[in-house]
């Protein structure tokens, strides 16, 4: 995953709509990011594999197909930055849909600019700025290894595409071996001051997409536990 060392970095917008994403471009560029705008999935998926953006904003409805597909697609090809979701509909199926394609983070339309540049830094500064130098570079959690400092998790020498939601909930439960937590607690430590974005559905989703990547059976998890009417722990 490319680094981001200023605030100067790329955010990819993908919306049809002219009026919408014109001024996405500028509000967003608005705030110091440099921003490209496709208006296709295809255009969109084609800058994201060659041009490596820090963020992509990313609607739902598109002329060529939907979001979700996109979404998908790009993580498909193992590219690892935060995806941020705009839906129409406030349907909680598209939400969890989303996230189960591999989303970050959604946003239901209308919305106010100032709360999507606030999810935008949340989920920049969650990717990219996230992890003190003081703890642990190297954690483990049953035959994974974590690296902090690459952001990478292995497993017997293999590289699984976690992204950054994923691998920094995985960090915070390697760092609490054995120790439960509810959902709000993961919401409290995981997300931190954007805490009050998130609900517990999007801990379920984000837990069951972590288990598809790190157990070899997600249907009987061995790595990442559920406490039955508490929450979930790492096993020791």
């Amino acid at each position: 995953m490319p680094t981001m060392t200023d605030r100067a970095q790329t955010i990819l917008v993908v919306e049809d709509d002219p009026a919408v994403g014109e001024a996405l471009v500028e509000g967003i560029g608005d705030e110091g990011y440099r921003v490209h705008w496709e208006t296709t999935g295809e255009g969109g998926v084609a800058y994201a594999r060659d041009r490596s953006p820090q963020l992509v904003v990313l609607d739902v409805r598109l002329p060529d197909g939907n979001g979700f597909d996109v979404c998908r697609r790009l993580r498909q090809l193992g590219l690892r930055q935060p995806i941020l979701m705009l839906t129409v509909q406030s349907d909680q199926l598209d939400k969890v849909l989303g996230l189960e394609m591999g989303a970050d983070d959604y946003l239901t339309k209308p919305y106010h600019l100032r709360e999507l540049i606030a999810r935008i830094r949340s989920l920049l500064r969650r990717a990219y700025g996230e992890f003190s130098s003081t703890e642990a570079d190297i954690l483990y959690a049953g035959d994974l290894t974590i690296d902090r400092t690459r952001a990478t998790v292995t497993r017997g020498g293999k590289s699984l595409n976690l992204t950054p939601t994923e691998f920094r909930l995985l960090v915070f439960l390697a760092q609490h071996p054995g120790q439960v937590f509810s959902r709000g607690q993961l919401i409290e430590n995981v997300w931190g001051s954007d805490a009050d974005f998130y609900d517990d559905k999007t801990v379920s989703v984000h837990v069951r997409r972590l288990r598809e990547k790190v157990e070899h059976d997600p249907s009987d998890p061995a790595v990442i536990l559920t406490v039955p009417g508490l929450g979930y722990r790492l096993a020791t």
